[in-house]
């Protein structure tokens, strides 16, 4: 992409461009002075099958004469706002939502820009379709419907070999890595290989919702077998054929491919671990920490969009995060990674050591409530939730006993809050907050409908998946959705327009503030916690600033100096899926 030794490109000019575009690789609209997938087309025919460059009908009649597309598309020519009002009104025609993310995606592997430009401008619409709740049936099927590999399976096949298949990926400029092992898949469980659905789908809503540019996003799944005997047994089943690895063989096969990432791109590439059981997953954001730039989003993502949504609630609620007692159902990664944050802000709010700040917060498991007599058979990452009480067996008896102001569900099984238990709250709450987080719908320890109706129209609820707005007396709720999709796209995107070197709580805390903010009173009167999801990318600016003011103050930031307006700079750093015009 050079001329006489000289880039075409201004690299400082960053029209739609994304960080670093020194090739103008995404310039939404701007000539093009040689073609960018290679130096000499000896017929158009390659350039209509690279998803990258294909407009389809968009190619105007001067691009077809000069790239040799003349004959192979139809005389018409159409813009990218008609490609996607047919398109929209083909996926609408679809009655099942496995049926559209199918569409979606092979609109991916089909028109890169016109997919993303479809997610930005129908956000509310497609995110379910690409994500979950949808996302979750994908995974499960994705044996079935399993067309053309996306992303990189490395499996115990390639120990010793990671470094090459990492080379074997075609792009060299990756900024932000998402990689599971399949073990934990939403509340599905052990999908092994097929779980590559979820790291697909989170780096299509880093680009749609957070500008990061689809090329420096790599989708990355681990397989070390699978303990689901259905998977085993299906002759269709795309993964190894064995129970899973475990202990020495796969933190090993862990080691090198976090060495073989380093290595290959740098100390600035994210990783984002997704989907990994409990144990390995406190193990590996532990281990990884201090060397890595690692973010675990069951972990701290989730935490950072429920922070965010507490902190929001305080306007309705009144007091602050410190005046509140908070019990959760579920004590494995989401409700331990929550449970912790919330002591975090507390403590930095008020200057109390975090320990006692801990005190506001009580966890209910399998078992009953976490209480110290229990603390000899608890895991690690439950001890510090083990307080003074005498044991009690039931949520129920958890509520009536403890009081808590907000409730929050992170334990993977549907209609856990019975109506006994949300009546419960409504009794000693004037507006009992009620989170339910469990993904998909079916697993919500229960619905908007149930949570309205049972307090009388009077509590704060927000769920994990969305939920259709509610009309109680004559009065319409809307429920918040606490989606991880507001947060991670932000903070990922912050990590990189500032060059972050590691990720710190701290910064959790301000992606978290910086959602909070986007609450305004027009919210707040419909009872929403969460601004809608149509201004995400505008949202996503923010959080990417707040995150990369942080990231600049701990001084873990290398892009220097630091940008004057942390917002207008993360608004010309994100990528537009804008059709570009070609010589």
């Amino acid at each position: 992409m050079e001329k006489n030794g000289e880039s075409v490109v201004d690299p400082n000019s960053a029209i739609g461009g994304g960080v670093d575009d020194v090739y103008g690789e995404d310039r939404a609209s701007e000539d093009q002075l040689i073609t960018p997938w290679t130096v000499s087309v000896a017929s158009g025919y390659t350039l209509l099958r690279d998803p990258h460059h294909n407009k389809g009908l968009a190619f105007t009649e001067r691009e077809r004469d000069s790239h040799y597309l003349r004959g192979l598309l139809p005389p018409a020519v159409a813009t990218q706002e008609l490609q996607e009002k047919k398109l929209m009104q083909n996926i609408r025609s679809y009655e099942v939502p496995l049926h559209k993310y199918v569409a979606m995606m092979e609109l991916e592997e089909r028109n890169e820009r016109l997919f993303y430009k479809l997610l930005i401008d129908n956000v509310e619409e497609l995110l379910p379709v690409v994500y979950t709740p949808t996302v979750g049936e994908a995974c499960q099927k994705y044996g079935s419907i399993f067309k053309r590999p996306q992303g990189l399976y490395i499996s115990l096949k390639e120990k010793g070999k990671i470094l090459e298949v990492l080379r074997n990926w075609p792009e060299r400029n990756i900024q932000v890595i998402v990689v599971t092992d399949g073990e934990r898949i939403l509340g599905l469980g052990d999908l092994g290989c097929q779980g590559m659905g979820i790291p697909v789908g989170k780096l299509a809503l880093y680009t749609a919702l957070g500008g990061v540019r689809p090329s420096a996003c790599l989708p990355v799944t681990i397989d070390v077998g699978t303990n689901n005997q259905k998977l085993l047994d299906d002759e269709f089943y795309i993964g190894l054929r064995q129970k899973r690895a475990t202990g020495k063989e796969y933190y090993d096969l862990l080691e090198e491919f976090m060495s073989a990432v380093k290595q290959n791109y740098g100390e600035k590439v994210l990783v984002q671990f997704e989907d990994f059981a409990n144990h390995n997953a406190f193990e590996l954001l532990a281990k990884y920490r201090t060397s890595h730039l690692v973010f675990n989003d069951d972990i701290q993502g989730t935490a950072s969009v429920v922070l965010a949504g507490l902190v929001a609630s305080l306007k309705l609620l009144g007091g602050s995060l410190a005046d509140h007692t908070f019990l959760f159902l579920g004590a494995g990664e989401a409700g331990t990674g929550i449970a912790e944050l919330i002591a975090l802000e507390i403590s930095t709010k008020t200057g109390i050591p975090v320990e006692e700040a801990r005190k506001k917060i009580w966890l209910v498991d399998s078992k009953g409530l976490i209480v110290s007599s229990r603390k000899g058979s608890l895991q690690h990452f439950k001890q510090p939730w083990a307080h003074e009480h005498e044991p009690v067996s039931t949520l129920l008896d958890a509520v009536k006993a403890i009081k808590p102001s907000v409730l929050i569900g992170t334990s993977g099984v549907g209609q856990t809050f019975t109506k006994e238990v949300v009546e419960a709250m409504a009794a000693f709450n004037e507006r009992p907050l009620i989170m339910a987080l469990s993904n998909p719908t079916s697993q919500a320890e229960c619905t908007a409908e149930q949570a309205y109706t049972w307090t009388e129209g009077r509590a704060i609820f927000s769920s994990g998946s969305p939920f259709d707005p509610y009309e109680y007396n004559g009065n319409l709720f809307i429920p918040g959705q606490a989606n991880n999709a507001y947060i991670f796209p932000g903070l990922g995107f912050g990590l990189v327009i500032s060059g972050a070197i590691r990720v710190h709580d701290e910064m959790l805390l301000a992606a978290s503030e910086a959602l909070a903010n986007q609450v305004t009173q027009e919210h707040y009167d419909k009872g929403m916690i969460y601004p809608p999801l149509t201004n995400i990318r505008k949202i996503s600016a923010h959080i990417a600033a707040n995150v990369a003011a942080k990231a600049y103050d701990l001084g873990l930031a290398t892009r220097l100096p630091r940008p004057t307006d942390l917002v207008k700079y993360a608004e010309s750093c994100m990528y537009t899926p804008n059709y570009r015009s070609y010589r």
